[in-house]
C-alpha cells in the first residue's frame, strides 16, 4: 500500500478499513458489504465533509479539549471583571459579592457550553488559512461566553414560570432554600451582564454598533418567543385543540432557533468582519436546525433519562406546547382524545402515565424518528449545496452536535 493510500486508510472509520481491506482479497466482498457501508460512508461525508468538519479544521480532537479548557479559563477573568468593575459604581458589600459570584457560577458554566463554543467553533473556521492571535481568540471566547450568560439568564426565569425543579443536575436555582422568588433579579442581572461586558470589550470596534443590534433583536425575539410559549399554554390548557405545529413552529422559532443556534454564528461573522446581511440564506437553515433541536427536547423531556438529560421532564404536568401533544392532537381518535384532555397539565404521576400510554399507542417515538431521519437528510443536503466552504463546514459542525442526541 502506497503512502497516500496508508494516510487516507487511516482515517477511515474500522467498518469502512475493514471492507475495503476484504475487497481487496476478495472482489465478491463488494455486494455484501455495500450496504453496511452505505450509512457509514454518508455519516463520513455529511458531517465530516472532506475537511474533517469543525474538529478537524482546528487539528483535530487534542485542539478542540484545548479549545474548551481555553474557554472555560476565560469565564474567571470575566467573572472577576464584572465583580471588580468600578466603571459602574458598584458598591459590592462582601455579602452581595459573595451572592453575585455564587449566583454565576451556579447558573452560568454548569451546562455543555454548546452554545458558546460555537462561536468560537464558528469563528477558527471562517478565519481558516489565516492566523488567529490570542487576543483575537479571546474577543471570541468573550462573545462565546455572552450567550452563555443570556442563556443562564432566559434559564432562571424559564425554570420559575414552569416551576421546574431541576435543571443541569442540580435544584433549579430558584429551589434553593435561600434564594426563592429573589432569582427573578437574577435573571434580569445576568442579563444585564452581557450589556456590560459587550460595552467593555466591544465598544471601540468598527462593529460595535451591529453587535449591540443583533443583541437587542435576539433579545427581543427570545422575550417574544417566550410571551408566545406563555400565552398559548395558559389558553391550551382549557383547548388543546389550539395545539397545532404552524403555532408551535413559531414558538420555537423565536424562543430558541435564533439564540441558540443564530446568534453564536452571527456574532462570529461580525467578528470576521461582515456583513449579516450577505448571509440571509445561513440564518434560515440555522434556524430550521433550532426547530429541530427544539423538537429533539420535546422528545428528550418525555422519552429521555431524566439521568442522562440532567433533569426531569415537566412538559405534560405543565401543558406545554410542545411537538409530541402537537402530534399526538393530530393523530389521537375520539377515545384518546378524551385521555389528553383529561389528563394533559396535571402534576399527578396517574394522569402523566396515562398522557404517555397515549404517546405509545400513537407510536410517537417511531414517528420521531422517521421525522429525525427525513429532516437529516434534508440539512445534509441543504448544507452540501452551500458553495461557502467555512460556511458549509459551520453548518456541518452544528448539525454533528445534535444528530440523535441524548441530552
Amino acid at each position: 500500500m502506497g503512502a497516500l493510500a496508508a494516510t487516507i486508510a487511516s482515517r477511515l472509520p474500522s467498518g469502512v478499513s475493514a471492507a475495503l481491506a476484504a475487497v481487496a482479497a476478495s472482489p465478491g466482498e463488494v455486494a455484501r458489504r455495500a450496504a453496511g457501508l452505505e450509512e457509514e460512508l454518508r455519516e463520513l461525508v455529511g458531517l465530516r465533509g472532506r475537511g474533517g468538519g469543525a474538529e478537524q479544521g482546528q487539528g483535530g480532537d487534542g485542539d478542540g479539549k484545548m479549545t474548551r479548557e481555553r474557554f472555560v479559563r476565560a469565564y474567571e477573568r470575566l467573572k472577576s471583571e464584572l465583580l471588580n468593575d468600578r466603571a459602574f459604581n458598584f458598591d459590592f458589600t462582601p455579602e452581595t459579592r459573595q451572592w453575585v459570584a455564587k449566583m454565576m457560577d451556579y447558573n452560568v458554566p454548569g451546562g455543555k457550553l454548546n452554545r458558546g463554543l460555537s462561536v468560537v467553533d464558528s469563528y477558527m473556521l471562517l478565519r481558516q488559512g489565516t492566523e488567529v492571535d490570542d487576543e483575537d481568540f479571546y474577543l471570541a471566547c468573550v462573545l462565546g461566553w455572552c450567550v452563555e450568560w443570556l442563556q443562564a439568564s432566559a434559564l432562571v426565569l424559564d425554570d420559575i414560570t414552569d416551576n421546574a425543579y431541576t435543571r443541569r443536575d442540580n435544584l433549579c436555582w430558584y429551589k434553593l432554600p435561600t434564594v426563592g422568588l429573589s432569582a427573578i433579579n437574577d435573571g434580569v442581572l445576568l442579563k444585564c451582564h452581557v450589556q456590560a461586558i459587550i460595552k467593555r470589550y466591544f465598544k471601540e470596534k468598527f462593529y460595535f454598533l451591529d453587535l449591540m443590534e443583533l443583541w437587542n433583536e435576539i433579545g427581543l425575539q427570545t422575550a417574544m418567543g417566550q410571551m408566545l410559549d406563555l400565552i398559548t399554554t395558559h389558553t391550551g390548557a382549557k383547548d388543546l385543540a389550539r395545539y397545532r405545529i404552524q403555532g408551535y413552529r413559531r414558538i420555537v422559532k423565536y424562543k430558541t432557533s435564533y439564540y441558540s443556534f443564530y446568534l453564536p454564528v452571527a456574532c462570529a461573522l461580525l467578528l470576521n468582519g461582515v456583513r449579516l446581511s450577505d448571509y440571509v440564506e445561513l440564518k434560515n437553515v440555522l434556524i430550521e436546525m433550532g426547530v429541530y433541536f427544539q423538537i429533539q427536547d420535546d422528545y428528550l423531556d418525555c422519552f429521555g433519562d431524566p439521568e442522562v438529560i440532567g433533569k426531569v421532564g415537566t412538559d405534560i404536568e405543565d401543558y406545554k406546547c410542545s411537538w409530541l401533544i402537537v402530534q399526538a392532537m393530530e393523530l389521537a381518535n375520539e377515545s384518546e382524545m378524551k385521555i389528553l384532555y383529561e389528563n394533559y397539565g396535571k402534576s399527578d404521576p396517574k394522569c402523566v402515565a396515562e398522557v404517555k400510554n397515549v404517546y405509545r399507542e400513537l407510536d410517537l417515538q417511531d414517528i420521531f424518528l422517521e421525522y429525525e431521519s427525513r429532516v437529516y437528510k434534508h440539512l445534509v443536503s441543504t448544507i452540501d449545496a452551500e458553495q461557502d466552504r467555512a460556511i458549509r463546514d459551520i453548518l456541518k459542525s452544528f448539525l454533528k452536535k445534535i444528530y440523535r442526541r441524548k441530552k
